[in-house]
């Protein structure tokens, strides 16, 4: 078989979990070859990856024909590139647990805080000028390239990359709807006895990042949609995860019961597509996060600042360990899509998947420009939005009062104007339950904490 030759930038070529993804998707792909520019300021996590990546292209299985390349500089990794992918942390540690866990003294927990709410907003004010960065850089070096957002705030992330190159060809990739599909297949498991994967049945998805709605699921003549009073009479009080027993949220920190998912499809009558502990942002803090009795009873958990040092720190010690040959490296399809859209771009076969664009028409009910998530074609040089449903009038409410903040926040931050960037920190769901006075407070004390612009 012939295979075509690209060039893919990593910016966050260090990365400890995407990359690994990424990497071993990539030595699957029997019609791709070329290189891979691994760019990173952690240049050693970087270094190793390049050395876990050649050991993937060299196993029996890869298919591909892939060699990985250590870029000193950003516009090394640029030059010449096909396509750009781009999976970085913005900041520190330290200023993670500033998002998630200040806001705890004023009664706002976060199960994730890197979107919306508190954590969300300064997240994105320490991300957006990076990014305003990796858009003149992605200008002035490879314009035509076709660039892949992995990053959260992924709203912000994707805006500010239009804001500053508008002729860039830029997208945002999450797999949160995945989740759904595959909680989806479990309902008609369940139901009907038949066993699907993912990729069998058709959702109709529309929103905004970590708050995208399914208002249609079918596989072949079954309306799945259908299914879900009857699913909910079963599962609702118990909870049910896609992905092992119902209460395994009490021992995983990323699982959840879906039963917030349940509760919004009886409230708003469409799916809610993403995991719980993103859910539950989006809305007033006294609905699931009101305390944690009520996180509990909700079925899902509260991912600390802590949990993740630990598992960045178990995620580098196996990255040494395969880099200096004591641990095996894997090779798996790791059930993303980001190999299947680049293929799909090339015109090497089409892809039907969620992904993050400026609205152009394709999510009714909110305004052009706004970054949302639908699905989308990908095919021989196109990526283009499937107009979706429009989503009830509730949910649809939810959803607009949410990317307004996004706008504006990008504005603010686009503007270094402080008192747009408040307006949104006050307006964000989880901060209904403070005073203006305390409101101030607390920003005051997240920006002095944070160091950002």
């Amino acid at each position: 078989m012939s295979r075509r030759s690209v060039k893919i930038a990593y910016i966050g070529g260090g990365s400890k979990a995407w990359a690994r993804s990424f990497m071993q998707d990539l030595a699957l792909a029997p019609d791709l070859a070329g290189e891979v520019a691994l760019y990173d300021i952690d240049v050693p996590a970087a270094e190793r990856n390049q050395i876990i990546g050649t050991k993937i292209q060299e196993k029996e299985e890869a298919l591909s024909d892939f060699r990985y390349t250590v870029s000193e500089t950003l516009e090394e990794a640029l030059t010449g590139a096909d396509f750009v992918i781009i999976s970085i942390l913005p900041g520190t540690f330290t200023q993670m647990h500033t998002d998630v866990h200040a806001p705890e003294e004023y009664g706002i927990l976060q199960s994730v805080g890197d979107t919306v709410g508190p954590g969300g907003v300064f997240r994105a004010l320490r991300t957006v000028p990076v990014y305003e960065g990796f858009a003149e850089a992605i200008r002035k070096c490879c314009p035509d390239a076709w660039v892949l957002n992995l990053t959260n705030p992924m709203s912000i992330c994707v805006k500010t990359l239009y804001r500053c190159f508008p002729q860039i060809k830029a997208f945002g990739c999450c797999h949160e709807v995945f989740h759904t599909q595959d909680f989806l297949c479990c309902v008609l498991k369940e139901l009907t006895g038949i066993e699907v994967k993912r990729e069998d049945i058709y959702t109709d998805a529309s929103g905004i990042n970590h708050f995208t709605w399914i208002t249609e699921a079918r596989y072949q003549n079954i309306d799945l949609m259908k299914l879900m009073p009857e699913f909910m009479d079963r599962y609702f009080d118990t909870g049910y995860y896609e992905n092992g027993p119902a209460d395994q949220w009490t021992r995983d920190t990323f699982a959840y019961g879906n039963r917030v998912k349940m509760d919004l499809l009886k409230k708003y009558g469409a799916l809610a597509a993403a995991g719980d502990r993103h859910l539950v942002e989006f809305v007033d803090n006294s609905w699931y996060l009101k305390d944690r009795e009520t996180v509990k009873k909700w079925h899902f958990g509260l991912t600390t600042v802590d949990w993740r040092i630990a598992n960045q720190d178990r995620l580098i010690r196996e990255s040494i360990e395969m880099a200096e040959g004591r641990r095996e490296v894997p090779l798996a399809p790791s059930g993303e899509a980001l190999v299947d859209m680049l293929r799909g771009i090339m015109g090497l076969k089409t892809v039907i998947t969620n992904v993050n664009l400026p609205n152009r028409g394709q999510m009714p009910g909110l305004p052009e420009g706004s970054i949302v998530e639908t699905n989308c074609i990908f095919t021989n040089g196109f990526v283009d939005p499937i107009v979706s449903k429009p989503l009830p009038a509730g949910a649809l409410a939810l959803v607009r009062r949410n990317s307004d903040n996004i706008d504006l926040l990008s504005e603010g931050i686009a503007e270094r104007n402080e008192k747009k960037i408040f307006t949104v920190f006050i307006n964000q769901p989880l901060c209904a339950g403070l005073g203006f006075d305390e409101a101030i407070q607390l920003f005051k004390r997240m920006r002095i904490s944070e160091k950002t612009i």
